[in-house]
């Protein structure tokens, strides 16, 4: 992809258009029309002098009608303005010394940027980041902002990939963003999507067989990446890849339903993803990640191209969050009928994919394969993302469907994981106004069909009663955070719980190892479940105990020796201090309780382990 760029006091305005005879470039404010330059390969071109950051252009294909660039930079009054060209080298980089940080030792938090703060901005954000890092939080994920539709949507119907949302604060405003938050540590993962484009202001037919004939995505047409003249359409791709890395020092990207992505050439498009990215990281010296968000229960995402998988580093697993949440909400049986058993829960923690190959009766066949082979890294667990309280009638979080105890078990199951956890904004303290799904498109038509698909959605999980209605602007305002509830009683309770597990998963050496090797879980009854952790010479344990239920249970703690375990952490004052190898230890109900094994012999006490300092 060449994109549009000025160099030396002149532009270079590039489109790809390769069954088009003719491309006109338009610049309004000077009143201008310049006829381009065709290449054989399907591009236009054309070197205009004078040109400076800001100019306003169309182009006009085959001289029909006035279209923004395809590959816009920015889109300053919406889909349907002109493009405007960005100087990215205008920007002074001041993160010259951020490196990435290990893929093992992230902590992801997911965020909105229309509603994490009252302005909706990119810069609006940083004032929170030093919150964030007090908290743990090492890595944000924001949600998509190519410019979409209107003035706020989740960002999935996103019609122009490579330009920053208008209403965020353009090219300029996420750069701030992610150079401040590379000053505090923090790497800076964007959402995008490659499956589909957003319907309203998608100009990309009007230039190029950007889309597939064979292909359909729930959302719409699906890109063309195996017919003809689809070496563009992955050249676009791949171009943008880059642009969030070379242009923005974005740290990694989330694809959004990687399984709704459609290549059958011998060198698809996660062959040239692979080989650009690992490319990129030896020129520029530090990792760029790629998240797959798959419905297919493949263990093939995450494995090389080489052998045939996709080549992402990681991927999110809804089965954990499944497995958990039916056990914290009964409520949650209607919507997840193949779950609802503890030994589900253990798979999940153990092994990854609880649905490996087994019959599902939501989807009435065979789903999936085991991942008990893989690295915890390759895995991304959450209790919450947007999608989970988005897609529910009322946009409630976890917050408000399970009370404060329950929050904290589900909390520790997450970050004291052999996977990467992932907490969606507002999470670590139990915000509980509502997160719901919305839009702001101009088209009636689109109006009316996203409303008929919201409410067949919601039949479909037998949510009951109408959704409401995404157009409502008040839908959007409800879901903007209270950011100070955070230091306020009970929420402080919840945040300073998140802190000790964090700060638990990263100096304990057996939660660091996400190898998966040494771990095993133990059932005990129907409520309780104890996942040990041990080091490969046996020197170290650690367990941690789980009772999923409304009363109390009990679980012996049984080691080989003269041992005793030493509290770490507990949800509840409760469980002792030491208890003996031996010993019956009583758990309150929904509670969570972790140990660590103490030789009495040696007296090797380890205070860095005893105890988990709250937040200050």
């Amino acid at each position: 992809m060449r994109p549009t760029a000025i160099h030396n006091d002149s532009c270079n305005f590039t489109v790809w258009a390769p069954e088009k005879s003719s491309m006109i470039l338009h610049l309004p404010d000077q009143d201008r029309r310049i006829a381009m330059d065709k290449c054989a390969d399907g591009y236009f071109h054309i070197k205009v002098p004078g040109i400076k950051a800001g100019e306003r252009y169309f182009y006009r294909p085959d001289d029909e009608a006035d279209r923004p660039d395809p590959a816009s930079h920015y889109q300053p009054n919406g889909i349907h303005g002109p493009s405007e060209v960005v100087d990215h080298s205008q920007y002074i980089w001041q993160d010259d010394k951020w490196r990435g940080l290990p893929l093992e030792e992230l902590i992801f938090y997911e965020l909105h940027i229309g509603t994490f703060t009252k302005e909706g901005t990119c810069p609006a954000i940083i004032p929170f980041l030093d919150d964030l890092v007090s908290t743990g939080i090492n890595a944000i994920e924001l949600m998509p902002v190519a410019q979409f539709p209107g003035n706020r949507n989740w960002g999935y119907d996103g019609t122009f990939l490579y330009a920053v949302q208008n209403t965020y604060g353009g090219p300029h405003a996420l750069k701030q963003l992610v150079d401040a938050c590379h000053q505090r540590g923090l790497a800076v993962f964007l959402d995008v999507v490659y499956n589909h484009l957003g319907e309203e202001g998608n100009c990309l037919p009007f230039f190029g067989p950007y889309f597939s004939d064979k292909y359909q995505t729930p959302w719409g047409k699906a890109f063309n990446y195996d017919g003809a003249w689809s070496d563009g359409v992955k050249d676009f791709i791949i171009g943008n890849i880059l642009h969030w890395a070379d242009n923005y020092h974005i740290d990694g990207l989330r694809l959004d339903a990687v399984h709704e992505i459609f290549d059958r050439n011998a060198v698809r498009i996660w062959d040239l993803l692979h080989t650009t990215i690992r490319k990129w990281e030896q020129q520029s010296g530090r990792p760029f990640y790629l998240i797959a968000e798959s419905d297919l229960n493949s263990p093939r995402v995450v494995k090389p191209p080489e052998t045939g998988g996709h080549g992402f580093d990681t991927q999110w697993m809804d089965d954990f969050h499944h497995a958990i949440y039916v056990l914290l909400d009964k409520d949650g049986l209607k919507h997840y009928k193949d779950f609802g058993r503890l030994d589900q829960f253990a798979k999940a923690y153990t092994e990854g994919f609880v649905h490996s190959g087994e019959y599902v009766n939501f989807r009435h066949r065979r789903h999936g394969a085991s991942s008990a082979g893989l690295p915890g890294y390759q895995s991304i667990v959450f209790n919450q993302n947007h999608d989970l309280p988005g897609n529910r009638p009322q946009g409630e979080r976890l917050s408000v469907l399970v009370d404060h105890r329950r929050l904290k078990l589900a909390a520790a199951a997450v970050l004291l994981s052999p996977y990467l956890p992932l907490l969606f904004m507002g999470e670590e303290y139990g915000e509980d106004v509502p997160f719901y799904f919305f839009s702001d498109h101009q088209d009636q038509r689109l109006r009316d069909a996203l409303r008929e698909g919201r409410k067949k959605e919601f039949e479909t999980f037998e949510w009951g009663g109408e959704p409401p209605d995404p157009q409502d602007e008040n839908l959007f305002i409800q879901s903007k955070l209270q950011w100070n509830k955070r230091y306020r009683h009970p929420y402080r309770l919840l945040l300073d719980w998140h802190r000790q597990l964090i700060t638990l998963r990263k100096t304990h050496p057996l939660l660091k190892d996400l190898s998966r090797k040494n771990i095993r879980a133990d059932l005990a009854g129907r409520n309780v479940l104890a996942i040990h952790r041990h080091s490969a010479d046996n020197c170290r344990q650690l367990v941690v105990i789980f009772n999923f239920s409304d009363q109390p249970a009990s679980y012996q703690l049984i080691y080989d020796g003269a041992n005793r375990w030493v509290r770490l952490l507990t949800s509840h004052p409760e469980p002792p201090q030491l208890i003996y190898t031996g010993e019956s230890l009583t758990l309150p109900e929904w509670c969570v309780v972790a140990y660590d094994l103490d030789d009495i012999n040696t007296n090797t006490l380890r205070p860095s382990a005893l105890t988990v300092p709250p937040a200050e």
